[in-house]
């Protein structure tokens, strides 16, 4: 009889068990990631290992708790016979792609699952630091500014700061599913925000209140808000920068849920500094989990501990779509989601 294909599941699978089961049960042999080092996983991988013989690893982001990220060494490492990894994110710079492409294992992420989740994220974020809902939360939530020990209460002249989103044009940038879900939910404001994009290229079925502009400059030059919606990759690192952030408009906002790295994070502490930034919201940060000890000084700054998909439904979306992944590799021989460098 012949043997079913491996797969390895490495990292957490919190939601989809039953799924797991569903989906991956009938075609393929399930093993699960549980080396307590790298060095342990290395020696499962090799010869009668374990996990030897793996044709597809199911990727979380919790296996870098015990055996690092897929760094270019550990890809090196992994036997020939892998040839698909199913990261479970949207995100994927903690793999090493070139790496993978060197040894001909394709990568699919999870972009539609988070798209729901990561925007709302945003509209929170772009609410809270227009509407300054950062700044009267830090107030309430402060003690020690009243004699008596009570809740502080709004400072006066807020109103001369603080904006109806509904009167700024919001710009996107990168087009992608979690932009266009924001997009959509911005118009919801009455009247609806204004949208501009920009990506690298014009996105077919956009809807007409949605204008595509000719240049990541125009794009500055024209919005009240920026979000950012694109991937983390070598082209992207810093692409937001001294120069960028000052084509800004003077009393602009900056939202982030993409990666903290595509932000110069000092020209954006400069930028509130000197009040050519009105306020940012920010759920990612370059050097995560440690938080520039200055962005926590700025009371029209909102902060989030990259939680942008922490949702139980979300993560159960995520978990399904990395697996169904797996299954379409295993009988179509690609999953749906290969990432842009593929492509």
């Amino acid at each position: 009889m012949t043997s079913k294909p491996r797969v390895l599941i490495c990292g957490d699978i919190v939601w989809a068990h039953e799924q797991v089961q569903f989906l991956l049960g009938p075609i393929a042999e399930v093993v699960r990631m549980d080396s307590s080092s790298r060095e342990e996983f290395y020696k499962e991988l090799g010869g009668d290992g374990k996990f030897s013989g793996t044709v597809a690893i199911y990727r979380h982001n919790s296996s870098a708790d015990r055996i690092g990220v897929f760094d270019k060494d550990l890809v090196e490492h992994l036997p020939s016979s892998v040839k698909w990894i199913a990261h479970n994110g949207a995100g994927y710079d903690q793999i090493d792609v070139d790496a993978c492409k060197s040894k001909g294992i394709k990568v699919s992420n999870t972009p539609g699952a988070v798209d729901d989740a990561t925007a709302t994220t945003a509209l929170y974020l772009l609410i809270s630091v227009t509407r300054l809902y950062c700044l009267g939360e830090r107030v309430v939530r402060d003690t020690s500014k009243t004699a008596s020990g009570s809740p502080g209460w709004k400072p006066s002249g807020i109103s001369n700061s603080a904006h109806d989103p509904s009167a700024l044009v919001l710009g996107i940038l990168g087009m992608g599913g979690i932009g266009l879900r924001l997009a959509y939910l911005c118009r919801a404001f009455d009247p609806p925000m204004r949208v501009l994009y920009y990506s690298r290229s014009v996105k077919p079925d956009m809807p007409d209140w949605a204008e595509y502009v000719q240049s990541q400059d125009e794009l500055l030059e024209r919005s009240d808000v920026l979000s950012v919606h694109v991937p983390l990759r070598d082209d992207t690192v810093g692409l937001i920068g001294e120069k960028e952030i000052r084509k800004l408009r003077k009393g602009s906002y900056i939202v982030n849920t993409a990666r903290g790295k595509i932000i110069d994070e000092e020209a954006l502490i400069g930028a509130l500094e000197d009040g050519h930034l009105a306020g940012a919201g920010l759920d990612v940060y370059p050097n995560e989990p440690n938080i520039n000890p200055k962005l926590l000084t700025f009371s029209n700054v909102a902060l989030l501990p990259h939680m942008g998909t922490e949702t139980r439904e979300a993560q159960c979306k995520m978990e399904v779509r990395a697996l169904t992944n797996i299954k379409d590799f295993l009988e179509k021989g690609a999953g749906r989601d290969l990432i842009v460098e593929y492509q």
